[in-house]
């Protein structure tokens, strides 16, 4: 598991651990009993650095299952602490990669929209109902462009529950694979095409510029649109 782990590490120090999630980890754990991504890190640091006892390993954001991409941990209570106030004053900086259906877009454009949850069903909806919805809003830029697909660069300015993933297909352009919001079939290993490619923000205790990229999944459309993105 350790050794496994460690192909997805791009970043670690005494405080902090940034990984590549795959798109069929789960972040947490949750009622599928599969291992987590924080209990492969636990064993990992307990392994590498022959830790007795516990290890702690403090979550800082989560990503869904079928996304992938950057994930960041906290090695110590500090680093949580000052991350999490990072994370709720907005000073961490992620941006996305999502291949979409071929849709009329414009090529920049920031999308503003009131969401509600539906627990039962995992799922978001936008709403016009203001007062019930919760605002969500993200700015995306079109990289790249093949037959029947799109390739969107995509900014958060909030952080709501599957928020990209239901705001583009509000506006039509269903991200591949997302059966959930209205994409037409599954891809062959479950994912989503949706990638946290990038995460930038100050070290909460070295107080340095830290800026970690992704490398996208081992997929031959991904790596057409790496390889075709527009540099305009």
């Amino acid at each position: 598991m350790s050794i496994e782990l460690e192909k997805q590490i791009l970043f670690e120090d005494n405080h902090i651990i940034i990984l590549n999630k795959r798109s069929s980890q789960i972040v947490h754990s949750d009622k599928t009993g599969d291992v987590s991504l924080e209990e492969m890190v636990k064993h990992y640091l307990k392994t590498k650095y022959n830790k007795p006892g516990n290890v702690y390993c403090g979550l800082v954001h989560r990503l869904d299952r079928p996304v992938s991409g950057v994930v960041i941990f906290a090695k110590t209570e500090k680093a949580l602490v000052r991350l999490n106030k990072m994370m709720k004053e907005r000073q961490i900086h992620k941006t996305y990669w999502a291949i979409v259906r071929n849709c009329k877009i414009k090529e920049k454009d920031t999308l503003k929209n009131f969401l509600v949850r539906n627990e039962k069903q995992n799922k978001s909806y936008v709403t016009k109902d203001v007062n019930k919805g919760l605002y969500a809003e993200l700015d995306y830029k079109l990289l790249a462009k093949s037959d029947n697909y799109q390739l969107l660069q995509v900014n958060l300015k909030t952080g709501r529950h599957h928020q990209i993933r239901v705001q583009l297909s509000n506006i039509g352009c269903p991200i591949k694979g997302d059966l959930k919001y209205g994409f037409e079939r599954s891809n062959k290993d479950a994912s989503i095409s949706l990638h946290a490619r990038e995460i930038e923000f100050l070290h909460p205790v070295k107080k340095e510029q830290i800026k970690i990229t992704a490398p996208l999944p081992k997929d031959s459309l991904w790596q057409w649109f790496e390889e075709n993105i527009s540099n305009d």
